[in-house]
């Protein structure tokens, strides 16, 4: 399991970030105005502005956990638990119970009349569309990811090895004349091959 951990925790907080960033772009809500007329579409950038940049800054999370050590593992898994809990609780009121501040900026794109009691004046109701509870579902299978690298970080196998300064061959002693490329292997060493 060790082995699959972080491609699974790695996996799932990508794969929430592009949800997220889809449902940013969908269709949340839909406003009836007392006046009449077609109902308007709200998509989800202007039910929650913060939907899409959040969701991004998960998927640059999830990317970058990737290939961090140990520490910062810690840290990211913290962190997005941190992303999960803000979008829960941003998400969760529009879900439930959408307030008329979601929908505030279509209907005054829409009619040229701003103000929260202007606007919920105009407003004869406003109807949930699937959109907000699957960005709810995606917030807390963000959160259970994030408990999950918590909880597993330490097992997982270390990355970019290779790149380490204790992985690179120590200096070879000279046996003989040293060529161009031997000189150019000490200078990506860090050795001066003139001494």
């Amino acid at each position: 399991m060790t082995r699959r951990a972080r491609i699974l925790a790695v996996v799932t907080i990508l794969l929430v970030g592009g949800l997220g960033v889809i449902a940013s772009t969908q269709t949340w809500l839909t406003v009836t105005l007392r006046a009449g007329g077609d109902p308007l579409p709200v998509p989800g950038t202007a039910a929650l502005p913060v939907l899409a940049p959040l969701c991004l800054a998960v998927l640059a999370l999830g990317g970058a956990l990737s290939i961090v050590g140990l520490v910062l593992r810690y840290v990211f898994g913290a962190l997005t638990v941190g992303a999960a809990a803000a979008l829960v609780w941003l998400a969760a009121p529009i879900a439930v119970s959408p307030p008329v501040s979601a929908v505030s900026a279509t209907v005054t794109t829409a009619t040229g009349i701003s103000g929260t009691e202007a606007v919920s004046g105009l407003v004869a109701g406003i109807v949930a569309t699937p959109w907000p509870g699957v960005t709810l579902a995606a917030g807390a299978l963000l959160c259970v990811a994030g408990l999950f690298t918590l909880g597993t970080a330490h097992a997982w196998r270390r990355t970019g090895r290779r790149y380490d300064a204790d992985s690179v061959a120590a200096p070879r002693a000279a046996t003989g004349p040293l060529d161009a490329v031997d000189s150019w292997d000490d200078l990506s060493r860090g050795d001066d091959p003139t001494r």
